[in-house]
């Protein structure tokens, strides 16, 4: 049911067909996926989420293609949350003409801090200071526009030989051509003595985070718990306190302090283009299980990137990597990030479309019943209310076959509860708006929480009406997550929805059926 979501927001009702996947999928938009159009057609085939990556181009091209993404969802009554992806420590190297340059296996090049000289396939500009303070030989530098795609004419291998001064003299491992006005530096297992939250970064955030109000921030090369905190903190400074952080943990220090980084994020990001180099190639996929686990236990969503990274060029994926996105399904993955296959890939629809129906098929196979089982096992004795309640209400859908879990919430978290024992049916979360007030002026909360709960896989939200879930009074909103049932395909006469809603200082689960238009 990938993308179907609806919403009540500012009046207006935002539906959508049924699409079968549970897994979300992160859409990249860049120059291939824009405009206005293209949009549509990302949403129509079950983005959920829309990235905006600011390591290259600046706040006006990624404030023109929002406008677009919004207009979209007008127009196609489908809801997208935002995020944010800020740059971190990164190194690079501007290519100011945007000419080609190409690269000999077994030439050598010197990369140097010194950015008076010229960019040419001998001599590489960087712009770190402290780089040949850093390698040291036999060391593994890294140069592209989009790195570690798995193609490699897109990316350059470089090994360090020796160090002069401000240079780096390296020898040219493959044959390559780079295209693009920038390119990515990247020293695979050697930290840089840079902030993971760069003046770069907090600029961004400020001005363009603040200005839209965004759902998420992607925090790249997420080393310790430490960054989470320091971006929170600032976050708050900027009035982005509902904002979520999810951490992107891509490199092995993220990997050494993953459960701190885990414990303070929102939720994860395994960045497996980076660990890609920084790890050796047969280690990846056991870190990818091990962060997934670590994720589904804490019931906080985990996303996995570099999945279809062919289909930048081509219409189809390799079976390698159609495997590869059912695997990370099967692992407990709640998202699919696509970066080069709809920034700047030839076929970003098709890059959504059949990454999605590698998530259906690999749910359909998917073993519920072991997951629920496993996070029973490991969930802390004694059982918290809300722990308890929540996989009541998924028991509860198995045991009477329902075809919905109708969840009402006002932060999402009794959602993301019961999405942590992965039902096999989706969960519709109406979210309750909650009247808020400071020094300055009322607001009502919700519309965030609701774009927030995409991110989550199998959950699809509903804004609803303050009253909604009162005592006695759910039954506008559970008529309206009947209204949604219907009109996406998931709900006919005589089925069973389980609902979980609380009630003063109780929570309750009770099942209802579906006669006609009425409730039994």
């Amino acid at each position: 049911m990938q993308g179907g979501q609806m919403i009540v927001e500012e009046n207006t009702k935002l539906s959508s067909s049924y699409i079968q996947s549970l897994t979300k999928i992160v859409g990249t938009l860049g120059p291939n996926s824009r405009s206005m159009e293209v949009i549509e057609a990302c949403l129509k085939a079950g983005m959920s989420v829309a990235r905006f990556d600011f390591s290259w181009l600046d706040g006006d091209y990624h404030q023109e293609t929002l406008e677009n993404l919004r207009m979209a969802m007008k127009n196609t009554k489908k809801l997208c949350a935002i995020m944010l992806d800020t740059t971190g420590p990164e190194m690079q190297v501007c290519n100011k003409t945007g000419n080609p340059i190409d690269f000999k296996a077994d030439s050598h090049v010197t990369v140097t801090s010194d950015l008076s000289k010229e960019l040419s396939a001998e001599v590489l500009p960087v712009d770190y200071a402290e780089l040949a303070k850093m390698v040291r030989k036999g060391d593994t530098v890294y140069l592209g526009q989009h790195l570690f795609t798995g193609h490699e004419t897109a990316s350059v291998w470089l090994e360090v030989m020796e160090t002069k001064g401000q240079d780096v003299i390296c020898l040219v491992r493959n044959s390559a051509t780079l295209a693009g006005s920038m390119f990515t530096v990247y020293v695979s297992n050697v930290p840089i003595n840079l902030p993971t939250l760069t003046e770069h970064d907090k600029q961004v955030i400020s001005k363009w985070g603040s200005r839209n109000n965004v759902d998420f921030i992607s925090l790249s090369y997420a080393c310790h718990g430490e960054d989470v905190k320091e971006l929170r903190e600032f976050l708050k400074k900027q009035n982005l306190s509902e904002t979520q952080i999810y951490a992107k943990v891509e490199t092995v220090e993220g990997l050494k302090h993953f459960d701190e980084i885990l414990r303070e994020a929102d939720g994860i990001i395994f960045g497996r283009g980076n660990l890609g180099i920084d790890l050796p190639p047969e280690k990846v996929f056991l870190f990818q299980k091990y962060a997934v686990s670590k994720c589904n236990l804490m019931g906080k969503p985990v996303v996995i990137t570099r999945v279809v990274d062919s289909m930048t060029g081509n219409l189809r994926p390799t079976r390698a990597e159609a495997t590869d996105v059912a695997n990370a399904v099967l692992d407990g993955a709640d998202g699919i990030m696509l970066g080069a296959e709809t920034l700047r890939g030839l076929y970003p629809v098709e890059s959504i479309t059949i990454v999605g129906k590698i998530c259906a098929e690999a749910e359909n196979v998917y073993n519920h019943s072991l997951h629920f089982k496993r996070i029973i096992r490991c969930v802390e004795e004694p059982m918290s209310y809300a722990e308890s309640v929540a996989s009541s209400a998924v028991r509860s859908a198995v045991k009477v076959k329902a075809a919905l879990i109708v969840v009402f919430t006002s932060s999402g978290r009794a959602a993301r509860l019961i999405a942590k024992y992965r039902p096999s049916v989706p969960v519709v979360a109406i979210v309750i708006p909650r009247l808020r007030a400071n020094s300055l002026k009322w607001t009502l909360s919700g519309a965030a929480q609701v774009r927030q709960l995409l991110g989550v896989r199998g959950v699809y939200p509903i804004l609803g009406s303050p009253d909604a879930a009162t005592s006695g009074g759910e039954e506008p909103g559970l008529r309206l997550a009947i209204e949604h049932g219907r009109s996406v395909g998931l709900l006919k006469s005589n089925d069973r929805i389980v609902v979980f809603q609380k009630i003063g200082d109780s929570a309750v689960v009770k099942i209802v059926e579906v006669q006609g238009q009425l409730l039994v």
